[in-house]
């Protein structure tokens, strides 16, 4: 018995020394990676789509970077005997000293562009896709510091690294982490340094647009009343944009019935932003006019309980505005913009404006209130109203108007109704960059005779059946524009993302603040040329 116990000992022994021999060649040779500075530091690489099982089709900063590191990543890819596919990632571990992990993400297919059919750049969207999964997955490991490959297009990369990353937890005590991204390892290898971080900046800021306006939407309503709002965009535009605060009084005295009608349920007071931005000095600004309502019950007419929370979105417009003008500001566009954003909430109360009830807007035009759900396009009709003061070259409106857009297009783009030919292309070309896609809706006459067909006044806010109500929006919304170059957005069906867009987290979307930002600077352009 006991020569066999001392005989397993010895066993055990040399088993446990063995063992630990192993380890420690392991830990030796993991030992030679982690001298480096910053350990939890890594590295998103880009390769493209490729059927062969021999070779990797790199991107030009992921193959000088395999070449550095003595071909190790592409001897490990092609360990793994299966291609990897658009949006598909392989996770790298001491390949190089600099950098604890290293991921490899697939864009797509190399030379892809714009796909008629889907009206986008398939390469950008490829890519901003890709990055986002990478960075996320990074996240996900620990890693503090990433640097990011360009991929082709360091703008498009950007955008998805910034978009990813964005949450809103400002009210939780556990916070993301949000890791550091950057360009710095593509521009090592590239001989246009200088050129490749002006298009990383852009892209940031570009995304920084985006993700204030997804902040502000995902704000709750007791924490953003039109008081709150405006002192938000004060502080985040007053570096570079005139922003004037007006009250109710003033409203009174603008003879905006049709705004003050809405807000009247409710105890927060109204307020009404004018901001104008002076990237050049011009007699006729761009005007964007975005909906703010903070909270929409419905009013009189109140909505279901299922969901009402989402109503704290129902600002979107107004957000994707002041979104608009953040990167408009922060890119130095040399263009000259007003904005104009009438804020309130929408309440029932004894106070509250109820069905059956006219009230006049500022043009004189009476309006028939027979939904009170149907709000947005009161408030807005003031402001149109008022911006038409300030000569402006276009007027651009967004809203999230109805639901009716929501059952048309879904999440797949936002609604465009437009007089104008010319401006529908620029936004359309636009939005191909962006890849925040935009469709075109009809505004014909037959919409119009729906809302002017009315009992009582001049107008009446909704159309008198269900039938083509995103239309019948956009067609009442007409009768307060006099401008050539008008386009009214209505963003509902994009307000919110549930995985429709890969590279935004699920929540209010931002939609579509940057192919706004991309018609603005297409728009610069031209006043410039």
């Amino acid at each position: 018995m006991a020569a066999s116990i001392v005989k397993r000992v010895s066993r055990v022994k040399k088993f446990n020394i063995s063992h630990i021999s192993a380890r420690n060649k392991l830990l030796t040779g993991f030992r030679h990676f982690s001298t480096s500075k910053q350990w939890n530091k890594a590295l998103v690489l880009g390769v493209y789509e490729n059927e062969s099982t021999d070779s990797i089709d790199f991107t030009g900063t992921a193959r000088k970077f395999d070449e550095k590191a003595d071909g190790k990543i592409s001897q490990l890819l092609l360990t793994v005997k299966k291609p990897l596919k658009c949006g598909k990632t392989r996770t790298l571990h001491a390949v190089d000293p600099e950098f604890s992990s290293v991921l490899v993400t697939c864009i797509g297919k190399r030379g892809e562009g714009y796909d008629e059919l889907e009206t986008v750049d398939k390469g950008r969207e490829s890519i901003r896709a890709a990055v986002a999964k990478a960075v996320l997955q990074l996240r996900e490991l620990g890693e503090n510091e990433i640097e990011v490959d360009s991929c082709g297009d360091t703008e498009a990369s950007a955008e998805g690294c910034h978009l990813a990353l964005f949450s809103y937890d400002d009210l939780k005590a556990e916070k993301s982490r949000k890791p550091t991204v950057r360009i710095s390892c593509a521009t090592r290898y590239s001989q246009d340094k200088n050129s490749m971080e002006i298009e990383w900046r852009k892209g940031a800021i570009l995304a920084e647009g985006q993700n204030l306006s997804r902040r502000l939407m995902e704000m709750p309503a007791n924490l953003l009343t039109p008081t709150k709002f405006a002192e938000i965009i004060k502080e985040q535009l007053a570096d570079k944009c005139e922003v004037l605060v007006r009250d109710k009084d003033w409203a009174e005295s603008m003879k905006m019935g049709s705004f003050l009608s809405v807000a009247r349920g409710s105890v927060e007071p109204p307020v009404f932003l004018e901001i104008e931005y002076k990237g050049r000095q011009s007699d006729s600004p761009l005007a964007l006019v975005g909906k703010g309502v903070t909270f929409d019950t419905g009013g009189i007419s109140i909505k279901p309980s299922q969901g009402m929370d989402a109503m704290r979105g129902d600002m979107g417009g107004a957000a994707c505005v002041a979104g608009s003008l953040l990167s408009v500001s922060k890119l130095q566009l040399p263009v000259h913009v007003k904005a104009f954003i009438p804020l309130c909430e929408n309440m029932p109360s004894g106070s509250a404006t109820k069905p059956g009830d006219v009230v006049t807007a500022m043009n004189g035009k009476t309006i028939q209130v027979d939904n009170t759900d149907a709000e947005g396009r009161l408030i807005l009709a003031d402001a149109l109203c008022y911006s038409e003061q300030f000569n402006p070259s276009l007027i651009l409106d967004m809203a999230t108007l109805t639901g009716a857009i929501d059952v048309a297009l879904g999440a797949g783009a936002a609604g465009v109704f437009t007089n104008s030919e010319n401006m529908w292309n620029k936004l359309q070309k636009a939005s191909v960059r962006s890849g925040d896609r935009v469709w075109r809706m009809p505004l014909f006459n037959h919409y119009t005779k729906k809302i002017t067909e009315c009992q009582l006044a001049d107008l009446n806010n909704i159309g008198g059946s269900r039938s083509g109500g995103a239309c019948t929006a956009a067609a009442f919304l007409k009768e307060f524009v006099n401008n050539k170059n008008w386009l009214h957005l209505d963003i509902a069906g994009v307000m919110s993302n549930s995985g429709d867009v890969a590279y935004l987290g699920k929540g209010m979307s931002g939609r579509p603040t940057r192919t706004v930002i991309e018609f603005i600077n297409l728009m610069s352009k031209e006043t410039k040329n």
